[in-house]
């Protein structure tokens, strides 16, 4: 079966974190008997990166777009016309029987008129909670993105949400009626993230560490899980808080470490490749990211793959996985004393983490790895063809 997947999101030789759920899930394929061709894509202004080795190989192309989100509805024409050609090509060398999609703009939409061209269905994944782009885009042009979306979803053969919770945002965007649509979660690879032996220069011998892995924006919640530590030290004085992640928060984030007198427990290590984030989960004795806006958050999986206990915020997607005080623990989104009061919790009990760590990867390996995403979407793939 010939796949074409077209993707916003893909590593690169810089990060290789980047788009690493869309690799990971074509490697996945590819050991199903999916051959995929992706075409990773970029707007004009931004440079083309260069190629991860380690992940399957993508063509990447530019298109054109009006700067900044007010030219997201019309992306998708643009990108359509300058992939028209290279499709063409791969379908004849090789037909292509169906396209898959990665987010419903710009990728959805060119898909939609290559997949018209063609005369085969397509199919589109919903990665986030914006699913009709209007937090990203408001205004008038938020209401031209929800109408391009809408049309997307419709259009085609299944749309794909990463967790009940997306889903219930498509249907509730497009009223309820919405029959294509099926939940397929994110799978982990869990001979990455895996637990293991603590590498002997590990800070987690120094003490017990935090560890919390994503961009450092806003809705990821850092400067509550900052506040929370800051709470705990007296209780634990030996504490490390490790941040992998870069964005516009990082500069008042160690402003704000400073200020609370915890400049010295907290390391912001900046995007690091996926191995030594592997290696960071297993070197942690915890995991929290307090995010209030979370599709599901593959981070939350390999944390739990690698045998330790997960702490995310209620109200979630990952809240459709984590099932509180079984295998992981859930806090009330935004609110300090709920996270301050599991931090301390889960520090003071060790029995009781490595209950949660070894239920969270068992929890893993029944539904949640990259084999069993690859199967569901395999099974897509054949009932979108019948």
């Amino acid at each position: 079966m010939h796949i074409l997947t077209l993707t916003p999101f893909y590593p690169t030789a810089a990060d290789d974190a980047s788009g690493c759920f869309i690799a990971e899930s074509v490697g996945a394929l590819q050991g199903q008997g999916v051959v995929s061709s992706v075409t990773a894509v970029r707007p004009m202004h931004r440079s083309l990166p260069g190629r991860d080795p380690k992940a399957p190989a993508a063509t990447w192309k530019k298109y054109y777009c009006f700067p900044g989100n007010g030219g997201l509805a019309s992306a998708g024409r643009f990108l359509y016309a300058s992939l028209t050609s290279l499709v063409r090509r791969l379908h004849a060398q090789h037909p292509i029987r169906l396209i898959h999609a990665h987010a419903a703009l710009p990728c959805g939409k060119a898909a939609m008129l290559l997949a018209r061209d063609l005369g085969i269905p397509f199919v589109v994944t919903v990665h986030g909670l914006d699913a009709f782009s209007t937090r990203q885009v408001p205004g008038w042009f938020g209401r031209s993105c929800s109408k391009a979306c809408k049309n997307v979803y419709a259009a085609a053969a299944r749309v794909i949400c990463i967790s009940e919770q997306v889903a219930g945002r498509v249907r509730e965007g497009l009223g309820g009626g919405a029959g294509n649509i099926s939940v397929v979660y994110n799978g982990v690879d869990p001979t990455l993230f895996s637990p293991g032996p603590v590498p002997a220069d590990s800070a987690a011998l120094a003490g017990p560490t935090i560890l919390s892995v994503g961009n450092l924006i806003p809705i990821k919640g850092h400067e509550l899980l900052l506040r929370s530590v800051a709470q705990i030290t007296s209780a634990h004085p030996q504490l490390q808080c490790r941040m992998i992640g870069d964005g516009p928060e990082r500069g008042r984030l160690q402003h704000l470490a400073r200020e609370l007198h915890i400049e010295n427990r907290v390391h912001f290590l900046g995007r690091r490749p996926r191995a030594e984030v592997a290696a960071a989960m297993r070197a942690c004795t915890l995991f929290a990211l307090p995010s209030w806006y979370e599709g599901l958050g593959c981070v939350y999986l390999e944390a739990m793959a690698a045998e330790r206990p997960a702490v995310a915020c209620r109200g979630q997607g990952v809240e459709e996985i984590i099932r509180h005080g079984e295998n992981g623990w859930l806090v009330e989104p935004k609110i300090l004393n709920s996270l301050t009061t599991a931090l301390h919790a889960l520090l003071s009990d060790q029995r009781l983490r490595e209950t949660l760590g070894h239920n969270s990867r068992q929890t893993v390996l029944q539904a949640h790895t990259l084999v069993h995403q690859a199967s569901k979407l395999l099974s897509i793939y054949r009932e979108s063809l019948s």
